[in-house]
């Protein structure tokens, strides 16, 4: 649930910053919603891994390496982008803006996929060398968990 709430407001952002972008500072460059595009996922990243890190993931570890891994994540969410949004504007005839919205169903789900299995993965407790925690949704604000007891499911819809 913190993912998509998560997600929810970066893409918003980001799709805002994107539209704001193609619509008033790049409507008369060609191919200006590929600068748009660019310069809307560069800020949305930023913001995107702060968010998900401190209130998703909930991990410890290298802020660097988890960042290149984030990014590396979004490389192939802007490749998909890069790609998709051109064939649907030039050859698909369709406004850059709804180009996009239809694109982003498509990379959320990539973005998710990506993040829950590589970005912020940590080897599970009790593995040898693992000090840190672990990869899934944790709710920061849950009551302390009993010892034994699991931590690193999907959080559920009630959190």
């Amino acid at each position: 649930m913190r993912f998509l709430a998560v997600g929810g407001v970066n893409t918003v952002l980001g799709y805002a910053i994107y539209a704001a972008l193609a619509q008033w500072v790049f409507a008369h460059v060609p191919f200006g919603y590929l600068i748009a595009l660019v310069i809307s996922y560069a800020i949305s990243i930023t913001v995107a891994f702060v968010l998900y890190r401190r209130f998703v993931f909930v991990v410890k570890g290298n802020v660097l390496i988890d960042f290149l891994r984030f990014v590396g994540v979004y490389a192939v969410s802007i490749l998909a982008n890069a790609v998709a949004l051109p064939l649907l504007v030039e050859f698909g005839g369709l406004n850059p803006l709804l180009a996009q919205a239809i694109v982003l169903v498509v990379t959320t789900l990539i973005s998710f996929v990506g993040h829950k299995y590589f970005s912020f993965r940590r080897k599970p407790d009790g593995a040898a060398g693992a000090s840190e925690a672990p990869s899934s949704p944790i709710p920061t604000d849950s009551p302390a968990r009993p010892s034994g007891s699991s931590v690193g499911g999907p959080v559920d819809s009630a959190s």
